[in-house]
């Protein structure tokens, strides 16, 4: 009989044993998940901010041609203004 109650708690040793691996492996899928979606959500902010990086030089490259002394006067404002709030 004694035989028989340590197979037994073997068994639900052996069970607990087989219940925490299949939670851990849910639990390391669901992180490589997550991880992969946060990596796919990096990859689409920094397409969006090379495109507006590539928009704003665009624009900027524009205005230098065909307006170069408001260009210089807005860059000299701007330097001014980011100054003004280093300091504080």
């Amino acid at each position: 009989m004694a035989q028989t109650s340590h197979g037994s708690a073997s068994d639900k040793m052996s069970d607990l044993k087989d219940k925490a691996t299949e939670q851990l492996s849910k639990v390391a899928d669901q992180a490589g998940n997550m991880a992969n979606r946060v990596a796919d959500q990096g990859r689409e902010a920094t397409e969006g901010v090379q495109e507006v990086a590539g928009n704003i030089k665009g624009a900027v490259d524009k205005s230098v041609k065909d307006q170069p002394m408001a260009t210089l006067a807005v860059a000299a404002a701007f330097g001014f203004v980011l100054g003004a709030l280093w300091k504080s």
